[in-house]
């Protein structure tokens, strides 16, 4: 089962990720795609790490996300994927075919049968239209893959200001 959660910035749409990846069979694993190349983000990781529940398997990874979550299949149990924004990020310069691995790294979750896959994305194309063309694209690039994503989900939600609306799917 895959589980796309999108929202804006501080929406809580990890937050939830977090509290369904702890309702979810076991084993637990975090693919966490988020870079530190700055202070302010490196504070936003380590917020990340102080709330996640100990014992939780951590991986880190950038532009590999999709391979991994493709092998992280085959261990069974409950993975969250935070987040699909900061894989784009990742995969900038590394030539990427982005809907290509996403497809890829998301199909052995498909289906009701499958191990559970939470996704977590920013949903950035609510506001206005970006004035610089490399905002444009990312936005765009980001847009592409959320709804295919969405296509590939059986539960897609958006949060806002901590709260979740259902937008596909009926589960729990």
């Amino acid at each position: 089962m895959i589980r796309l959660l999108l929202g804006g910035t501080r929406s809580g749409k990890s937050a939830l990720g977090e509290t369904l990846l702890a309702a979810g069979p076991v084993p637990h694993r975090v693919v966490a795609t988020g870079q530190g190349l700055d202070f302010a983000m490196r504070e936003r990781i380590s917020a990340h790490k102080r709330a996640r529940r100990p014992g939780v398997a951590v991986i880190e990874v950038g532009a590999q996300a999709m391979d991994v979550l493709a092998r992280e299949a085959g261990n069974g149990g409950t993975v969250l994927l935070d987040s699909l924004d900061f894989w784009l990020f990742a995969c900038h310069h590394q030539g990427v075919e982005h809907s290509a691995a996403l497809a890829r790294g998301l199909s052995p979750y498909a289906g009701p049968d499958g191990p559970e896959l939470i996704v977590v994305s920013a949903e950035t194309g609510l506001g206005p239209v970006a004035a610089d063309a490399a905002t444009r694209h990312f936005i765009d690039a980001l847009g592409g893959l959320n709804q295919a994503a969405a296509a590939l989900a059986d539960d897609v939600r958006l949060v806002v200001a901590g709260l979740c609306v259902q937008l596909k799917g009926n589960a729990p």
